[in-house]
């Protein structure tokens, strides 16, 4: 080991001597690729709006930008929706096209009632018997009235040309000096949400928010994002709306005089599958939004002159570069952890906060590559850190690879900078012990492709696996689908019976997961059983000289199997002993009697975790067992009707029968 560098010396060594050490040592091919992978990391961390799936998440965390920095308000009192409902469309008989006779009594109701100006978010693409009605209506307008217009070659999609033909020939039947077109496009980006004004070529009328104040504004050119806004009350939306019926009836109209007077008035619908657009709101409301509501959201920004600021030209260039810096020379510090950590937490919380800072101060963040900028940092940091480890001690690379595969990070690290604490011998220690397997699979393996089986196998361990290292375990080993891991080596933690219960019931979740999401064609995998127990092991690496295995031998790990196997014939999924339940710290476990697990004389009692029950039943249980313990004969009475009112607990249901072939106090022999 006389070639190992001391850490002091690491540590004390300039930043530009350990830089050009690792450029000196690292050899030439790691250093070419190297630097490709930090170009790569600034092509990303500048370009991620244009890389497909990087793409989708600088989507998502716009839409999460724009969200909590939007302002939660009052309702609009300068717009008014007026909508056809599921409820309209039962009452007038007609769907497709929209009742007409209903729009003209509408608008001639509205003329009346002092509206600022009417737009309407319908298309009007095609012959209907009341059509004669409603060009009357309009021809008798008063009030600025816009009604929608479209083309086939802007909306290919959703008009042809000769729809388009009968809409001009209308629009120019019904043209007066209060009648205009207007465009009602709405654009959506690749992923069909909602974030922008929608492009406003000159082949168009104005768009419908432009239209109605006069077309006399600064938004003609305007395509960034839309300003979404929140209600300040959830009974109170942001905009009013009305259903049409009740403008349309000569009776009810002039009661909502006042909710008209001096706003703008827009119609269209809102109907349960028609005109539902995704905006970035879903992610908080759950729910789409309706066309006619964009257009409203539009026209409020509109009248607020609200427009974001672009990102200035050059600057995204520069955060790039900044950023790759920045995971360059932390990747080549050899700091202390907690100052690696203080370090590495303030470009994070600098990095993440600034777009959240731009957007709240008026700049459109689309298009800043933020999470770019982490994929870019993340090779930055990774690429650089390979190169200075390549050139590390021959003792840290042992390590390295020998705890890598099968500790949990902060273990390994401890072991990293403390050696001699993992102990290249055998030792008695103290452990928690999980077992788990996958039911059926080995019957499976034979009715389906062995292509299929590597995959799926290799899918199942993987999650297993990280679930494992979530938790701090050890992974000890893989026994065809079962997987085998323990908390109290090679470093025990105080919260070492919590981590391994937590574990046992994260491990059986991930795999009701993973039979939840097989490809099409496999037949149904079973369940994930699991056991947990604690009691010592020896634990250390075995092995012969060229090939050793760190891993734990003794009595608990095959007790831990049993009770794996124990939960097949008990209809349970997760089995712990009393042994680890009472030093796991946790209340969540239901006891379920004493059984004489296969190959054993000495009775173990079970306890099944059971999060979804309240504290009074799980206590409820316990007492009627200590009280069929003392031959009450009551209490197993109760413990029936438990099992008959909760009918699906087939481990109750199981507990029962066990209590009825034994004696109180007894165990219940799965031999």
């Amino acid at each position: 080991m006389s070639d190992v560098e001391p850490a002091a010396a690491r540590a004390a060594q300039p930043l530009s001597k350990r830089t050009a050490r690792i450029i000196g040592q690292v050899g030439a091919p790691r250093l070419i690729a190297t630097v490709l992978i930090l170009l790569v990391a600034v092509l990303i961390a500048r370009f991620s709006w244009q890389v497909p799936l990087i793409s989708d998440a600088e989507r998502a965390l716009y839409d999460v930008r724009l969200m909590l920095t939007t302002p939660r308000v009052e309702q609009d009192s300068r717009i008014l929706l007026v909508t056809y409902t599921d409820d309209t469309l039962i009452n007038t008989q007609v769907r497709s096209p929209l009742d007409r006779r209903i729009l003209a009594d509408a608008l001639r109701n509205l003329d009346a009632m002092g509206a600022k100006a009417i737009a309407i978010d319908v298309i009007v693409d095609q012959p209907t018997p009341n059509d004669d009605h409603l060009v009357d209506a309009f021809r008798a307008m008063k009030t600025p009235t816009y009604l929608a217009f479209t083309s086939a070659a802007t909306n290919g999609r959703f008009i042809e040309q000769r729809q388009e033909d009968f809409l001009r020939a209308f629009q120019d039947k019904i043209r007066t000096t209060s009648v205009h077109p207007t465009s009602i496009e709405i654009e959506t980006d690749n992923d069909g949400v909602v974030r922008n004004w929608p492009k406003q070529p000159k082949t168009l009328p104005p768009l419908l928010a432009r239209a109605v104040t006069g077309a006399h504004d600064s938004f003609d050119d305007y395509h960034r994002g839309v300003r979404f806004r929140l209600p300040a009350f959830q009974d109170r939306p942001v905009f009013a709306k009305l259903p049409i019926d009740l403008l349309a009836n000569p009776e009810t109209a002039p009661l909502m005089a006042e909710q008209v007077k001096g706003r703008y008035v827009l119609i269209g619908g809102d109907l349960l599958d028609l005109d539902l657009f995704e905006t970035p709101m879903k992610k908080i409301t759950g729910e789409r939004t309706i066309g006619l509501e964009v257009h409203a959201a539009m026209l409020a920004q509109l009248l607020d002159g609200v427009q974001y600021g672009g990102i200035p030209p050059g600057s995204t260039w520069a955060v790039a570069l900044l950023v790759i810096v920045a995971g360059t020379l932390t990747a080549l510090l050899d700091a202390r952890p907690w100052k690696m950590a203080v370090l590495m937490v303030g470009q994070a919380v600098f990095f993440v906060l600034l777009p959240f800072y731009l957007q709240w101060q008026g700049t459109d963040t689309q298009y800043l590559p933020a999470f770019g900028w982490g994929i870019g940092w993340l090779l930055a940091y990774s690429s650089v850190s390979a190169a200075a480890r390549a050139v590390g001690s021959q003792q840290r690379r042992f390590a390295q690879s020998a705890l890598g595969k099968y500790l949990p990070r902060d273990i390994a690290s401890e072991i990293l900078r403390d050696p001699d604490r993992l102990a290249l011998h055998g030792e008695k220690r103290e452990i928690f012990v999980v077992f788990t397997d996958l039911e059926g699979f080995t019957k499976l393996s034979h009715a389906i492709p062995p292509e299929t089986v590597a995959f799926l196998l290799n899918k199942y361990l993987d999650t297993l696996s990280e679930t494992v290292l979530r938790y701090g375990g050890t992974i000890d080993k893989f026994v065809g689908d079962a997987v085998v891991a323990f908390w109290g080596a090679p470093i025990s933690r105080p919260d070492d019976g919590e981590r391994a219960a937590r574990a046992a019931w994260a491990m059986y979740e991930a795999g009701e997961a993973f039979r939840k999401d097989v490809p099409e064609g496999v037949p149904a995998i079973g369940r994930t059983r699991v056991g947990l127990h604690w009691g010592e092991a020896i634990v250390g690496n075995f092995g012969g000289e060229g090939r050793i295995q760190y891993t734990a031998l003794g009595d608990s790990m095959n007790t831990a199997a049993r009770l794996e196997s124990a939960n097949k014939p008990l209809n349970t999924k997760v089995l712990a002993s009393r042994a680890a339940v009472e030093r796991s710290g946790l209340d969540w476990w239901r006891p379920l009697g004493r059984i004489t697990l296969r190959g054993r004389s000495t009775p173990v009692e079970i306890f099944e975790p059971v999060p979804e029950a309240t504290a009074e039943e799980r206590s409820y249980l316990a007492q009627l067992l200590e009280r069929i313990d003392q031959g009450d004969e009551a209490a197993f009475d109760e413990l029936e009707s438990l099992a008959v009112t909760n009918v699906r607990d087939a481990a109750l249901a199981n507990l029962v029968y066990r209590l009825q072939h034994i004696e109180p106090g007894g165990s219940y022999d799965l031999g």
